[in-house]
């Protein structure tokens, strides 16, 4: 058994909160529905990239490359400049869907190049041209293009030109579940030696200026010599952590709340302000960082000048220790001798982790290729908060008030709360999780961490999750869309595949995924099967086919559409609680019932779809057309 199944062992039985660090940070918290409070639900609008470095979020935070607690109270990530571009590089750039030729579109390059199950260590790659970033080229030159057109990359502009660059390196190993150890290396891959400011950066979520009265966390500087700065980072329900940084940077301190003179011209209450270490380090404006060295945000600054085809190294840790503990045997300090047999130990049982779940059959070239793709699938992790209930209540949306203004989308949905760790489709252009992605990153996933793959399967189908009529939410655009229904077969196929590793399934978790699935089952029976045929509606299906009406939606000019390519799925859910409740059957007789309701499930489920000759034969297809219905060949307005 490796060491880091080992780790998963002792976080699945609670022995150690291994999984409780991790890479839980969004790459793009700004345009999200979550922080979208406007009339129309124009969330691009509303939350620009522009505002993101001056206005506190509210629902979740971003950052490059960084790191978070499972419930995203305190965060770190990098910031960086090069001396010319005119904002730090915070948080990833990239198009809105209406600037896009092809819609949204992250216009940067970063790379995860490796993660452990239990974020044990990771390590991801950002390039950072060292010539101003163009910003305003890409959204113009983009904008002139049409849907034909390739899309304006990055790379086109000429910014990395004679590999004018540098490659930022992050690397991060835990030393224990509350350790974290990491090191930044900057390699200049240019002619020419090139500065670059360097600015790791330790701040809190802003859950204090949305009216509930939660207490203020803090951050100060807790001691600084010549060769160590520590922040010490105050929480009342994460208790006390330290942030250690090796050498001698500059701590400059500042307030993770709004600018509001620079976005509203409504004067500040504070001077310091989310973007005011950019205006100290951009602009050189030093009066707005705090000289009190208090706040609740803080970066590191190191300047460091790298000679051409040279890197240089930063550590930093984060840590539960204090700084007594720290100076004590083995450590001797934050970064001494322990610091780098830490790093070389957690690399060392990355390779023996993947070695062994890695088939022989695969080249050293592929098993590299299967590494890094599970690698990214596990840096794809993201905290998602999101209460429904209180988000409709902020815009004055309250389902229950008789004088509510009409919400722009989830009105149906008031009893979601999620406040979890999740899997996105991708964390900067869809950081929010969709319900049948997630039942395909679950497959990939179990084959690393069945835990965690269970749980998330195991997340969808909780009281504050699904609707109470029992449907599964989509995604945070429209969590009353309808998806295909993979959920039972990602199921049975996780179940499965934990079994063959194991030689033991887990049949108390198959027990209660099939009794929420069964609700799930019965809202689509009742609910997309309108004339009782069992020949199944649609919505956003299959190929993600969006048509020019919202399928899942009464039409604007009345009436409906007549379709039909849910059928197919829905029998293949029949066979998938079939192959569910046989299984459960198997040590539990009382599922035997179960079995034999969905045999005959598939059988009428898969009827409408065999006995089709053609629509105008005047077979067993025009069965299906009564009251001119014309099935799945092709949708009509009744």
């Amino acid at each position: 058994m490796t060491t880091e199944i080992q780790r998963l062992q002792a976080a699945r039985e609670g022995n150690a909160a291994w999984k409780m660090w991790g890479p839980y940070l969004s790459e793009r918290q700004w345009g999200t529905v979550r922080e979208d409070y406007s009339d129309g639900g124009n969330a691009w609008d509303y939350f620009s990239h522009d505002q993101a470095r001056s206005r506190a979020y509210h629902w979740g935070e971003d950052g490059l490359g960084g790191i978070s607690d499972n419930k995203q109270q305190l965060c770190f990530a990098l910031a960086l400049w090069n001396g010319k571009d005119p904002i730090l590089k915070e948080r990833l750039f990239g198009l809105t869907n209406g600037e896009g030729n092809h819609g949204e579109d992250v216009k940067e390059y970063y790379f995860y190049l490796d993660s452990t199950p239990t974020h044990s260590f990771m390590k991801y790659l950002y390039k950072y041209p060292q010539a101003a970033y163009p910003y305003d080229e890409i959204v113009k030159a983009n904008r002139w293009r049409g849907k034909n057109d390739q899309e304006y990359e990055l790379l086109d502009t000429g910014v990395f030109n004679e590999d004018r660059y540098f490659d930022v390196f992050v690397e991060y190993a835990k030393g224990g579940p509350e350790d974290i150890l990491i090191e930044i290396t900057v390699a200049n891959r240019g002619p020419e030696a090139a500065t670059l400011q360097l600015l790791p950066t330790l701040w809190f979520r802003n859950t204090w200026s949305w009216g509930d009265n939660s207490e203020r966390p803090a951050l100060e500087c807790a001691a600084q010599t010549d060769s160590l700065a520590i922040v010490a980072a105050t929480h009342p329900k994460l208790g006390q952590r330290y942030f250690y940084c090796d050498g001698a940077p500059t701590l400059l301190f500042t307030e993770n709340d709004t600018n509001t003179q620079r976005l509203f011209g409504v004067p500040n209450a504070t001077p310091f302000v989310k973007d005011s270490i950019n205006d100290c380090v951009v602009h050189g404006q030093a009066a707005v960082v705090n000289p009190a060295k208090t706040g609740t945000k803080v970066a590191a600054q190191y300047v460091i000048t790298v000679p051409a085809g040279q890197s240089k190294t930063v550590k930093l840790r984060l840590s539960d220790a204090n700084p007594s503990a720290m100076t004590l045997p083995p450590e001797g300090g934050p970064f001494g001798l322990s610091f780098d047999d830490v790093m070389i130990s957690r690399r060392r049982e990355a390779d023996e982790f993947y070695a062994s779940i890695t088939p022989k059959k695969l080249s050293e070239d592929e098993g590299r290729v299967m590494r890094q793709a599970l690698a990214g699938m596990l840096w794809s992790k993201q905290f998602y908060y999101y209460d429904i209930n209180k988000w409709l209540e902020e815009r004055g949306c309250d389902p229950f008030k008789r004088d509510r203004k009409q919400a722009p989308r989830n009105d149906h949905w008031h009893h979601m709360y999620n406040a979890d760790v999740i899997s996105m489709p991708d964390k900067w252009e869809y950081p929010w999780y969709a319900a049948w992605d997630l039942a395909f990153h679950v497959i990939a996933l179990t084959m690393v961490d069945p835990d965690f793959g269970k749980q998330q399967l195991d997340l969808m189908l909780r009281e504050h999750y699904m609707h109470p009529n029992g449907q599964i939410p989509a995604y945070e655009w429209n969590f009353g869309d309808v998806n295909p229904p993979v959920h039972a077969w990602a199921t049975i196929f996780t179940y499965r595949l934990e079994k063959g590793r194991t030689g033991q399934g887990d049949t108390k978790w198959l027990e209660r995924c099939f009794q929420k699935l069964l609700l799930n089952f019965t809202w689509w029976v009742n609910r997309k099967d309108r004339n009782g045929r069992n020949v199944f509606e649609g919505g956003f299906l299959g190929l993600d086919n969006i048509g020019v009406f919202d399928r899942s939606a009464a039409l604007p000019t009345g009436g409906y559409l007549e379709q039909a390519d849910g059928t197919a799925w829905m029998a293949l859910y029949c066979q998938n609680m079939l192959e569910i409740a046989s299984e459960l059957a198997a040590t539990d007789e009382a599922y035997a019932e179960m079995s034999l309701k969905f045999i005959r499930r598939v059988a009428v489920t898969e009827r409408p779809i065999t006995a089709i000759e053609s629509p105008l034969d005047g077979g067993p297809a025009a069965a299906l057309r009564g009251d001119g219905v014309r099935g799945q060949f092709g949708s009509a307005l009744s």
